[in-house]
């Protein structure tokens, strides 16, 4: 009893110190003690995604801490820094956290902290005696996107005479309380009657003045700006150089509204106002005009008859965008039927309203063009889902052969990736009320006869229409110099114009692809300054499977010190052996500080250039090189080179402007006909991507020096240094065709092994030798992703002469062409002459070059029609599901117990690493079979074959990385599994080690395995992420693809956060075999096992009993020596 007051005084510190930390917050901070009997029961599972009101999600799990220390940190901020902001929502409405043993905090007894706001946190101090924090990932609750409601009628007319404007309001619908993206209020111009002119009351004031400024938004003055008052029609001043200007006789109390107008800009209104009795002060800002751009496109519904359908676009520039105009099929939609803006709602659907929908918005600058939308409308009692399956076949093990030898295949079924109608069609709204797909309804259990034994399998047996998960798009990658591949580390990442986080010390990164894009612009900043801004257009697959990018940085070039007071030239090419392309001509005077002040001081310029005519540029070369056109459409442009500017104090540092300067090109290195009349200077806009025009160019004739005796010729255009520093000497090219490519899993093109998610590089080369173009020099590049149907490339090409363009196609990823190991080609690309398909021939119909016009052709193009081709490296790789599944497309997902990917929403990938000492490769095996789960123990989840590959360092060394099925929760989330996995050579192998720290982790975590022999290796699966020095690989990401990717190129590494595609035999190794060749005419174990288990289960035992007793035999004498010495 004498310690109670003791014990009391504790609890109530602890009470004291919980509340404290729980007032610091937003929300407060729920603590949960495990020993005072918590609601929740041990192994209570996670409400599922369909159990929760359409409000709200869950995200995946996170882990970005292990216990150490003072404890588990889980926080918030951290999460977002390693994940990225864009993972988590910005204001949470739950969290919930779970050990890796997938336990909650009250099945283990320990003191934890949660809070949506913060994150999670448990402290080593807060423990029972002996205890220390479990590890620990949480995921969070995130309220779905908030909607705008539809907007109300326009207000009146403001102003009693001439122009005015009105509004119109509209409702944010947020079930979580969130703010909706967008404006409530939207104004339109109107008119009212003719105003009187300048009245007594605003210029009737002749002692009075009032003096005004034009600017930019970033302070920079505007000279020439025509400026005028609202009310008086006519150019009353024109600002001066300092972007000033005066009006005498403005009485100083008018408030008079000011415009001002500039080519180039965007109009700007402002009010004057007094400072003095005798006068009024007014500044006035201009925005640049920048050509519309969009940010949401319409995308494709299905709808029944009666229902109805709104499809949206918005699209941002300046000024903004007020104007759009809606297409069916290629048909202007009449406005006043409809009355639409940047909605079309189409009420009642009848059949002939299906078919193809976009939009068009327009500002002062231009017009844009949306995608395309694709409306499908059903007749009554026509089904959206077939539920019969559609064929797919998948290859059964090397043990299923046919009699003749050859693979088997068996048809699982495959439902179409297709989407359904939502019950009641929709509302006024862009996006669906809830996603409904076609999928799989029902799945039925086979047995397969192979060489001794049965194969389960479960194929589709029904589809329908159900529920599925929207889409995410996934980008991950790797930026590094392009010169020596470092890494960028910590660059800051921005889409558009707002910063979503930072790449890694190793310079990877991860982007989720928000909704609705279709172009995903992307700028790299180095935070030292060595490098240029990045600016990529990442292709990406928008049904959801992810794709991995290497992102070149290109170093800037040695800065030079420029004196301000002279001329300066600074050259723009340096390759050898080649003279430069042009010239930057500064003049004197020219440099301004961004307020616009003149600079005369030293100068330091970083002027880099990227050279057409080195082939190795184009993969450092910024953005697609892309233009909107005057029709609003995006059009190719070929390059003739590239230069960044950057002009800093000398000192400093601080950033300088120009006004305007030179650039010369010569005209003796544009050599294809029409070229040098059509060449213009471009700058990059970094928030959209595309290329806008800034001037055009005009020949200059200067002498030569007089010991040349000739005369040489420039293209001379102008352009003013300022916000933008990336420019581009381009043509806009009109001869464009597409060019099919596709992808398979290896060289036998199977038509059902097609692969997805391979990035298709198409480089643009010039003419070839013989014609009058750059001979060794590309023009343009575009890429893209292969889809269930491959690629379709954008390319140049010519009608008249075939062998104009050429064309280098090169794939990612390990892929490589037909004829490989030809050594006069390179092996992950091919070469093509781009020759435009005539019409009317039928021999040039079927591709694999299609006109312009014919996209659509070139992607539904069968797969018997002609194409390019890769295959893939790694064809020495078997994977097989019971419950089949294609990783390129996520929706193919199936809820099963037996489902080697449990959950769709995040994908975790495991690797083992496995050591080989023999004279060649071997095949590797993984079986992975139910472990410790009642409903799956022993019943088989999959197969992985994977063949060593040989360290290039380590003769008769090689090593293999074989994935195995994760331990953890099944799709049900309600009890882990520990995956029994067994690692079989297939040769005559003997394990000969094991990872000593992974043999302690086995032991620490029982069961232990069934008892094995050294011919394989079994283990329980691990439930925590262990690392390299376990010899166990482990990431988890949206995409199955790119976990794997990832973990493939750690494990061939040996380390946690490297990556290689060059073996490492002896780095990171999980268990060691030694395997020798068996005698001529003897089958390999793997063989014998299964042609006559029993057999060479004996011959097994056997040859155990005599290496027993010849080790017995070889240690009895050293037991004895040490018994008579202990004696």
């Amino acid at each position: 009893m004498a310690s109670l007051p003791t014990l009391l005084c504790l609890c109530v510190a602890a009470a004291h110190l919980a509340g404290a930390r729980g007032t610091t917050t937003e929300e407060p901070t729920v603590t949960a003690w495990g020993l005072e009997g918590s609601s929740l029961r041990p192994g209570q599972p996670s409400p599922a995604l369909e159990d929760w009101e359409e409000a709200s999600e869950w995200t995946s799990w996170f882990n970005v801490d292990h216990p150490g220390g003072d404890g588990d940190f889980e926080s918030l901020a951290a999460i977002r820094f390693y994940y990225g902001p864009a993972r988590v929502c910005p204001r949470p409405l739950a969290l919930e956290a779970r050990t890796t043993d997938w336990a909650l905090p009250s099945a283990v007894g320990e003191r934890v902290h949660l809070n949506p706001t913060r994150g999670f946190w448990c402290l080593n101090r807060e423990q029972p005696r002996g205890r220390s924090c479990s590890n620990y990932h949480v995921r969070f609750r995130c309220p779905l996107e908030a909607t705008w409601g539809a907007w109300g009628p326009w207000g009146p007319c403001s102003g009693s005479c001439g122009p005015g404007r009105r509004l119109r309001r509209r409702r944010c619908s947020s079930p979580a309380g969130d703010a909706c993206p967008g404006r409530p209020l939207e104004a339109q111009k109107c008119v009212r009657p003719q105003c009187p002119g300048c009245g007594p009351n605003t210029c009737g004031c002749p002692d009075h003045i009032l003096l005004g400024s034009v600017v930019t938004p970033s302070g920079r003055p505007l000279p020439g700006a025509r400026v005028s008052l609202r009310d008086w029609p006519g150019v009353v001043a024109t600002s001066d150089a300092q972007g000033t200007f005066q009006m005498p006789g403005v009485c100083a109390s008018s408030r008079a509204n000011v415009s001002a107008q500039m080519d180039g800009f965007s109009a700007g209104v402002a009010q004057a106002q007094a400072n003095s009795s005798l006068s009024a002060v007014v500044t006035v800002v201009l925005d640049k005009l920048e050509k519309p751009y969009l940010v949401k496109h319409p995308e494709s519904r299905v709808r029944e008859v009666g229902q109805n359908v709104t499809f949206c676009c918005k699209a941002s520039g300046t000024p903004m965008p007020k104007k759009y105009s809606w297409f069916h099929n290629g048909t202007l939609l009449d406005r006043r039927t409809h009355r639409y803006g940047a909605h079309l709602e189409l009420h009642g659907l009848h059949p002939d309203q299906a078919g193809t929908y976009h939009c068009k918005a327009w500002n002062d600058a231009g017009a844009v063009r949306s995608g395309t939308a694709r409306l499908t409308v059903l007749a009554p009692g026509q089904p959206a889902c077939n539920p019969q399956p559609r064929e797919h076949f998948i290859k059964l093990p090397d043990e299923c052969t046919q009699p003749g030898g050859s693979p088997a295949y068996l048809d699982v079924g495959l439902c179409p990736d297709t989407l359904c109608p939502s019950p009641a069609g929709s509302g006024p709204r862009c996006g669906d009320t809830g996603s409904r797909c076609c999928s799989v309804r029902r799945l039925e259990s086979r047995k397969i006869h192979c060489s001794g034994s049965l194969l389960p399998v479960k194929i589709v047996a029904e589809c329908g229409c159900q529920k599925c998960l929207p889409p995410r798009g996934l980008i991950r990658g790797r930026v590094v110099a392009a010169d020596s591949r470092e890494p960028l580390r910590f660059a800051q990442i921005l889409l558009g114009r707002e910063p979503i986080g930072f790449t890694s010390y190793q310079g990877d990164f991860t982007i989720e692809v928000p909704p609705s894009t279709q172009r995903l612009v992307i700028t790299f900043v180095d935070p030292r300054g060595q490098f240029v801004d990045t600016v990529r257009v990442l292709p990406f697959d928008p049904r959801g499977a992810g794709v991995y990018h290497e992102v070149k940085a290109m170093r800037k070039k040695a800065p030079v010190i420029l004196d301000a007071s002279q001329s300066n030239t600074i050259s723009l090419g340096e390759l050898e052996d080649e003279d430069p392309l042009g010239e930057l001509v500064i003049p004197p005077g020219a440099f301004r500080r961004a307020d616009g002040e003149p600079y005369s001081g030293p100068v330091e310029a970083r002027v880099t250039f990227v050279d057409p005519r080195d082939l190795t540029s184009a993969a450092a070369a910024p953005s697609d090189l892309r233009f909107v056109d005057s029709d609003g459409e995006l059009a190719p442009l070929r390059t003739y080179g590239m230069f960044s500017v950057d002009l800093r104090a000398a000192g400093s540092g601080e950033q300088l402007q120009t006004g305007p300067v030179a650039v010369r090109v010569a005209a003796s290195q544009i050599r294809m006909a029409g070229h040098v009349e059509a060449l213009k200077l471009w700058s990059l806009n970094p928030d959209t991507g595309l290329w806008e025009e800034e001037s055009g160019f005009q020949r200059e004739r200067s002498a030569a020096p007089r010991v040349r005796r000739e005369e040489r010729v420039f293209l001379v255009g102008n352009v003013e240094i300022r916000e933008r520093r990336l420019f581009n000497l381009d043509v806009p090219e009109r001869r464009r065709c597409f060019v099919k490519v596709r992808a398979y899993a290896n060289d036998k093109f199977t038509p059902n092994e097609q692969v997805e998610g391979v990035v298709v590089t198409l480089v643009n080369l010039e003419p070839a030798p013989g014609y009058s173009a750059n001979p060794r020099s590309w023009g343009r590049f575009d890429s893209a992703v292969t889809g269930p149907n491959g690629a379709c490339l954008p390319a140049f090409c010519d009608a008249d002469r075939p062998d104009a363009y050429t064309a280098l196609v090169t794939a990612t990823l390990g892929y490589r062409r037909t004829d490989h190991d030809d050594p006069s080609f390179k092996r992950n690309g091919f070469r093509i002459n781009l020759a435009k398909p005539r019409s009317g021939d039928a021999a040039e119909a079927n591709g694999p070059v299609y006109p312009w016009r014919s996209l659509r052709e070139c992607q539904e193009a069968p797969v018997t029609a002609s194409h390019f081709r890769f295959s893939r490296v790694e064809a020495d790789k078997y994977e097989y599901n019971v419950v089949p599944f294609r990783e390129g497309a996520p929706a193919s997902w199936t809820g099963d117990l037996l489902s080697w990917w449990p959950n769709p929403q995040e994908f975790r990938a495991c690797f083992l690493k496995v050591k080989i000492q023999g004279p060649q490769e071997y095949m590797v095996r993984s079986h992975n079979a139910g472990g410790s789960h009642p409903r799956t123990q022993g019943q088989l989840y999959g197969l992985r074959d994977a063949r060593s590959v040989r360290d290039p360092e380590r003769p008769s060394t090689s090593a293999a990385c074989v994935e195995f099925k994760c331990s953890g929760m099944l799709f049900d989330q309600r009890q882990v599994d520990r995956t029994l996995v067994t690692i079989m050579p297939q040769g005559s192998c003997r394990r000969v080690a094991v990872n000593g720290l992974l043999q302690d982790y086995l032991t620490r975590h029982p069961p232990s395995p069934p008892a094995d022999d050294l011919s394989a290796f079994s283990m329980l699966a691990p439930l925590d992420p262990l690392g390299h020095n376990y010899g166990v690989y482990t990431v988890t990401d949206q995409s199955p693809r790119l976990a794997k990717e990832i973990a493939i190129g750690r494990c061939f590494d040996g380390s946690s956060d490297g990556f290689s595609r060059e073996m490492k035999a002896d780095a990171g190794t999980a268990v060691t075999f030694q395997c020798r060749e068996p005698p001529a005419g003897r089958p390999s174990l793997f063989q014998r096992l299964l042609e006559s288990p029993s057999t060479a289960l004996g011959d097994i035992r056997r040859e155990m009993g005599e290496v027993a007793r010849a080790q017995a035999r070889a240690s009895g004498p050293l037991r004895t020596r040490r018994g008579r010495a202990q004696q």
